[in-house]
């Protein structure tokens, strides 16, 4: 370790490490593949599902790659009238080339008269971007000589699908640019220096490149699918961690520049002190990330592996680069707020300093008062919903949600999402008898055949995604299973099962990944401090802060924004990133505190380490927390749950839990809380000052002040 640090650190040795990275990036890029991932995220359920296992049967039917699109028209609920029917006709006419079978039946007409239905399938497109641009065109079309008044929308799959992949397009480039930008600012305010700043947003902006490339390579490799929401995510995670790393790492490398005449030994010191910090960190984080390999859903194990790989590059850079990127510039980087050496350090009796002085008095107190604030905020748990319909998907109004609401008030509204039940052909009578007679749906038609196997086309009453949809389509499924004939082999796929059988598996993903994370952050902490009783405080924080963040942000979205209900994927990446980083700072503080414990005594030790870190971790948490509120850029509702969530967390972790809660936990708990290690002060050290040379962050203090 000793001879890594000096050479990463040395004055003549760290442009040679920082001219080997540029070298090993400049072929990584060169030989980066063409990116082949997919706009828009796709379910990726397990192959043991009914909906995937009607994908597949469905290969092998005439047109199964076909579209299908609705056209509805209205007149904001008043009746359509004479002319309104007259351009829906001519409206039929223009569309009817672009129909799979170049013709288009009479429109349907809902029986209050308010609305019109235009099914129309659609030849497969070759991509996303292919149907995008001919749903636009589509509805270039349907726009046409329409009478003053009348309404037209394209939704049903096709609107939907495109809606959704428009909403991703470009989305790499608008969540970089924003979070660049984030960073930037947050970085600029924290140092108040012209120049330093730009150093680890370079370095963290090189990592998250190079992951990016690393990552689409290896997928390649691997067969994962990288969609463009895991490449948000990617980026929001590296530089919201690789900045993270690289405040603790400038931090304690401030800190040193006072003790030490050379800039090399400060840095050698710094990554000694740090390093380890940022390693067990990283390897948290990594470690927790590849628990979704153990996923049933794709997507998950797809964000997994790359986010993993994302870390570990933020890592590498955040030891090995920045240092050497420091080192050659010199203390002047630092200036106006240059550590000269010898000097003190100006939070020795600052805030964080007269914080943990006053937490230390009253302990209990402000323990109790810390649970009960996490407390009521998790109350907001007990109301939780899962699964949001297609509507409910979008942030904004987009014209395919504009359409299914039209549908949803004059028509049957699963109309627009059909339900495929592929049976036995010799067993289609038995099947479509039974598919008419189950509550919730509406119609049954039989559909295309090939060979031994029909597929029965099922319209329900409910809402596509809803609760309603979701008990028809168990129902159903139940229905079959019990026939006494060889319908009984029948299988329910379509819109509204997948998005069943994709909120099943995301709840078995809970189950399993969940448990998972906290047995490697207990094991991480376990080793990293030597004891017992410490780990399972931490773990216990670290759970009661993500349970009031999820409260909190059900609240939110419930009372503020009319959202009834989380996305699917939310409550496991919220409880993942906040977890996995919120031990983060659990480990930058008590890291340290143990280590000034060894001379300080526990007590002291935990002052000295809070008046050291706790700038750090304040300005690092409201840097991780704005990162990943980026996520809101994009009008997904699931990522804009996500972000909110984490960033209500992060927040709560930085300004509660790590900084009031866990050192009152510590000082309740004296040298228990290291159990079974003995961690006592040094002979005459027991209660030396609280700052001696103190990793500062004048700046991060001045920035909270």
């Amino acid at each position: 370790m000793n001879k890594v640090t000096k050479f990463v650190s040395g004055r003549f040795t760290a442009w040679i490490v920082l001219g080997l990275a540029v070298i090993a990036a400049a072929i990584l890029f060169a030989s980066a593949p063409a990116s082949t991932g997919a706009v828009a995220p796709t379910a990726g359920l397990p192959s043991s599902t009914q909906s995937s296992q009607v994908s597949e049967l469905q290969k092998s039917l005439p047109n199964s790659d076909a579209g299908f699109a609705l056209i509805v028209f209205d007149r904001s609920g008043s009746p359509l009238t004479e002319a309104d029917k007259t351009a829906i006709v001519g409206r039929s006419a223009a569309l009817a080339p672009e129909s799979l079978s170049g013709q288009l039946p009479p429109a349907q007409y809902s029986k209050d008269g308010t609305a019109a239905l235009l099914p129309l399938p659609l030849a497969a497109a070759a991509d996303s971007t292919a149907q995008g641009e001919r749903v636009a065109s589509l509805r270039a079309t349907v726009q046409t000589d329409l009478p003053k008044g009348l309404n037209a929308y394209l939704t049903g799959p096709e609107g939907f699908q495109a809606d959704v992949a428009s909403a991703f397009q470009g989305a790499d480039f608008k969540l970089l640019l924003v979070t660049v930008i984030v960073v930037a600012a947050l970085l600029l305010i924290t140092y108040r220096s012209p120049w330093l700043w730009l150093v680890p947003l370079a370095v963290i902006g090189a990592a998250d490149a190079l992951a990016s490339v690393i990552v689409k390579d290896l997928a390649q490799v691997f067969g994962f699918t990288i969609d463009a929401s895991i490449s948000g995510i990617l980026s929001v995670l590296v530089f919201g961690a690789g900045t993270n790393y690289a405040l603790l790492l400038i931090a304690r490398y401030r800190e040193e520049l006072r003790k030490h005449e050379k800039r090399g030994t400060a840095m050698s010191m710094a990554l000694y002190g740090a390093g380890p910090a940022i390693l067990a960190s990283g390897s948290t984080v990594t470690l927790s990330l590849l628990t979704l390999l153990f996923a049933s859903i794709e997507g998950n194990r797809a964000l997994g592996f790359a986010c993993a790989i994302g870390i570990v590059t933020a890592m590498i850079f955040a030891l090995i680069v920045l240092p050497a990127a420091l080192v050659i510039f010199g203390r002047g980087l630092f200036w106006p707020f240059v550590p000269r050496y010898g000097s003190e350090s100006p939070t020795e009796h600052g805030f964080w300093a007269r914080l943990g002085r006053a937490v230390s008095r009253r302990p209990a107190i402000v323990t109790v008062v810390s649970i009960a604030v996490l407390g009521t905020l998790t109350i907001g748990t007990l109301s939780i919903s899962v699964g949001l319909s297609q509507v409910q998907q979008f942030r904004g109004n987009p014209e395919s949600a504009q359409g299914q609401a039209v549908i949803d008030a004059a028509f049957p509204a699963g109309q627009s999402a059909q339900t495929a039940v592929i049976v036995p052909t010799d067993s289609v009578t038995d099947a479509l008898a039974i598919s008419s007679s189950s509550p919730g749906v509406s119609a049954a038609a039989v559909g295309q055949s090939a060979g031994a196997i029909t597929q029965v086309n099922v319209t329900l009453n409910a809402e596509p995604g809803s609760q309603q949809a979701f008990d028809t389509i168990t129902s159903l499924r139940q229905s079959y299973a019990e026939a006494p004939n060889a319908a009984s082999a029948a299988l329910v796929g379509g819109t509204d099962a997948i998005a069943l059988d994709t909120k099943a598996a995301a709840a078995h993903d809970q189950s399993l990944i969940i448990p998972l994370i906290l047995g490697i952050v207990f094991i991480v902490l376990l080793i990293l401090l030597r004891a017992i009783v410490a780990p399972v405080l931490l773990i216990l924080t670290v759970v009661a802060s993500y349970l009031a963040s999820l409260g909190a942000g059900n609240l939110v979205f419930t009372s503020v924004f009319n959202i009834p209900a989380f996305d699917t994927s939310v409550v496991l990446f919220s409880f993942l990133f906040l977890v996995a980083l919120g031990v983060d700072y659990n480990i930058f503080l008590v890291t340290r505190a143990r280590e000034e414990s060894l001379t300080l005594g526990t007590r002291e030790g935990m002052i000295h380490a809070l008046s050291a870190t706790g700038g750090v971790i304040t300005s690092a948490g409201i840097l991780l927390a704005a990162v990943f509120a980026v996520l809101s850029v994009l009008p997904i509702i699931a990522l804009t749950q996500i972000g909110v969530i984490v960033g209500i967390g992060v927040l709560l972790d930085t300004l509660l839990v790590r900084t009031v809660l866990v050192p009152a936990v510590v000082f309740l708990t004296g040298d228990t809380f290291w159990w079974p290690s003995r961690v006592a002060a040094a002979k005459g050290h027991g209660s030396t000052r609280v700052g001696s040379p103190a990793a500062d962050d004048e700046s991060t203090a001045a920035l909270l002040s």
